[in-house]
């Protein structure tokens, strides 16, 4: 057996893998523009806050405790705030913190617009906030009160009063923002949006003072309103495997699942669980209710009919207050940046959005030794993979060093392949014994060079991965012109030193005896070179980093080998 012939099989599959990603990036979904618009007007926004596919509230049984989760599609033109009317202007109140600034409708209480100061919209734009939430995209978080004697229906929602239109987070650390409403039998419901310094989560409680004759009951619903729009790619690299952008949650069996826009056009996702959480997923960032780990609650993911909309929520067990009574009940929203730490505390699985594949149990590691190494050896992201690429080699090194050694025997054998192949000619077979008999005779394998690499590859998927997820890497600087990590090399100079490289290790490599595998073997390091110029520098910067230290390795145990130790 030829090795030779599987090292070129494994470079073809690589480069069709690349081609693939090409391909979906050319013909696969596309990125629709926000028609022009750079904003929105206020009246605009407010509009579509208050267009809502509020869930149906259903027959409530209270020995079942949970009411069903049903949609309740209406005419949105006939969605009015109740009683009373206001301006659009006066309808939105500000909130800055430290790392959000939020947008909150008085209909309804809506989070409509949510941007994060701690992440610039891009490198050019340090000044302007990265917008989560956004009304062009029809992305709102809507929360409220359904059931007999809740606030929201399918034919209005309620304004609520607000002592302030803008709120700003002093030093303490603190910002409570406080929404009132008395409903006609004369119960008070206020509405609390819960902020703290440098925490993306934001605490939405109800407070039900029943201060009537009768018995207050209803049930808490979230739901997260977005379009099927795919958010814009950052850095450009036409060439990547685009991330999963659509809903996620917790079900029974799985920790993490998937709610793709295609399958919600499809049939609609229900279940019930305890705890768990309803997220809304894209590139670095994510949105997500957070409801009391101790309820059972209805999760529900649907598409609302001939409209690109998508609604993704949560519906809490009945709420029962008895008369006299007051009551709170509070639910979890997050938005903000995949960071799997902050998530994990959060809700079981909700970590998981930062998606590492198959390979997860093996990028996680490579992610902790990445974070450690920049936290404690060097702040420089680009810095901190040189790095691990070295830590990476230096476990495989035994590996790698029996690969090598094996090569550096085979290179010594090349005459001998060459007499054989003009002594058998066209008989395959004769020729295939013959280096047989010559590969047991000098003590090699051919397929020692292989193993290795086939042992390496989940690391590097692993890592590719790591580095693609990675919210960290996003708009991390490394060097002179390389000021962001996670997008393509703006002059080309890391993919054209990582071909170079490529090259003086193919050189190192026994020639295949075909002419058509050796021509092959040679073009290589140009097709790589050609595909890693859509790579993000940093994944660019780990493939030339690791062809460097294989060089080295190589040089090495090849100098070894010729001098007989």
């Amino acid at each position: 057996m030829d090795y030779k012939r599987i090292i070129l099989g494994f470079g073809l599959l690589v480069t069709l893998y690349l081609l693939l990603l090409a391909w979906q990036e050319d013909y696969g979904p596309q990125t629709r523009s926000p028609s022009g618009k750079s904003s929105l007007a206020v009246d605009e926004v407010t509009d579509k806050s208050t267009q809502s596919a509020i869930p149906q509230a259903p027959k409530l049984k209270k020995t079942e405790g949970v009411p069903d989760f049903i949609p309740d599609i209406t005419d949105q033109s006939r969605l009015e705030p109740s009683e009373r009317t206001v301006t659009d202007y006066d309808r939105l109140i500000s909130v800055k913190t430290d790392v959000l600034n939020v947008i909150i409708d008085k209909v309804g209480g809506d989070i409509t617009t949510v941007s994060l100061p701690a992440y610039p919209e891009s490198i050019d734009l340090p000044d302007q906030p990265f917008v989560l939430l956004d009304p062009i995209n029809d992305y709102v978080a809507q929360t409220g009160l359904i059931g007999p004697s809740g606030t929201d229906s399918s034919l209005s929602r309620p304004l609520f009063r607000s002592q302030f239109n803008e709120y700003v987070m002093d030093d303490s650390g603190v910002l409570r923002v406080v929404l009132e409403l008395e409903q006609d039998s004369g119960t008070k419901i206020s509405k609390t949006f819960n902020f703290s310094k440098s925490n993306y989560l934001i605490s939405i409680t109800y407070n039900i003072e029943n201060f009537t004759a009768q018995d207050w009951s209803g049930a808490v619903y979230g739901q997260i309103k977005r379009d099927s729009r795919q958010p814009p790619r950052s850095g450009g690299n036409a060439m990547m495997m685009q991330p999963f952008v659509g809903g996620a949650t917790r079900t029974d069996d799985e920790s993490y699942k998937k709610l793709e826009f295609d399958d919600l056009e499809e049939s609609t996702f229900a279940t019930k669980r305890e705890g768990g959480y309803m997220a809304f997923v894209q590139h670095y960032f994510v949105s997500a209710f957070v409801p009391d780990a101790r309820a059972k609650h209805n999760y529900q993911a649907r598409k609302l009919p001939n409209q690109d909309t998508y609604i993704f929520g949560f519906t809490s067990p009945l709420w029962v207050i008895p008369a006299g009574n007051q009551d709170t009940q509070s639910v979890g929203f997050y938005a903000g940046p995949k960071d799997q730490y902050r998530l994990r505390d959060l809700a079981g699985g909700l970590d998981l959005t930062v998606d590492y594949g198959f390979l997860w149990w093996l990028a996680q590691p490579l992610f902790w030794l990445l974070t450690k190494i920049q936290e404690n050896i060097s702040s420089n992201w680009g810095v901190a993979i040189m790095l691990l690429t070295l830590c990476v080699k230096g476990v495989f090194y035994p590996l790698s060093a029996a690969a090598y050694r094996s090569t550096a025997k085979m290179r010594k054998l090349q005459p001998e392949m060459l007499r054989l192949r003009e002594q058998f000619g066209d008989d395959r077979q004769k020729l295939s014994q013959g280096m047989m008999d010559l590969y047991k005779k000098a003590g090699t394998n051919p397929l020692g060079g292989c193993l290795p690499i086939l042992l390496q590859m989940p690391v590097f998927i692993a890592l590719y991965w790591v580095l693609l997820e990675s919210v960290e890497l996003r708009q991390a600087p490394f060097i002179l012109w390389i000021d962001d990590l996670a997008a393509m090399d703006p002059y080309f100079v890391l993919p054209i030193l990582m071909g170079v490289s490529m090259y003086f290790v193919t050189a190192m490599q026994p020639e295949p005896p075909d002419p058509m595998q050796a021509k092959i073997f040679k073009w290589m390091p140009i097709v790589f070179t050609f595909f890693f110029i859509w790579f993000p520098a940093g994944l660019v910067l780990y493939w030339l980093v690791n062809n460097v230290i294989s060089l080295m390795q190589q040089w090495y145990v090849t100098r070894q080998i010729e001098s007989g130790k």
